[in-house]
């Protein structure tokens, strides 16, 4: 695989969110490439994280979920552009978390697990809300 794409991709999302405390990846050549570890390493204190050689579950979840969403939405609604792709999908990922069952949490929506887990921790549902954003905005 080329890195180029991988490095103007890492490039952008430097300029547009900072640089992060670590970054982590998997053991793909265009991830250990050195034009891709050498802008990590000149952002100085990024620490660069990689998955073991070989480690199938690092992925799993990941691959499920976008399994899930090629054959649920995107191969049955043949999307023709970006905009209607990105309508389609935000219906989607509403649909997956709230409405849709899931065989692996109980046949629970994701949104009834994430709820039920903060009502054990003592957080409201209008404090969950705080807290996600709180946590999304550490992301950036």
């Amino acid at each position: 695989m080329e890195s180029d794409f991988c490095v103007e991709a890492l490039e952008e999302s430097l300029a547009l969110y900072g640089k992060p405390e670590v970054f982590n990846s998997d053991q793909g050549s265009q991830f250990t490439s050195e034009s891709f570890t050498k802008v990590l390493i000149d952002e100085k204190s990024v620490k660069i994280s990689m998955n073991g050689r070989g480690r199938a579950y690092d992925n799993i979840f990941v691959e499920r979920l976008w399994r899930s969403v090629k054959y649920e939405d995107i191969f049955l609604h043949q999307y023709q552009n970006i905009p209607e792709c990105k309508v389609g999908l935000g219906k989607y990922f509403r649909f997956y978390d709230m409405e849709r069952l899931h065989q692996a949490l109980d046949y629970k929506t994701p949104r009834e697990v994430y709820l039920e887990g903060m009502k054990k921790r003592g957080v409201s549902s209008r404090d969950s809300k705080a807290v996600h954003l709180k946590k999304c905005l550490q992301l950036v």
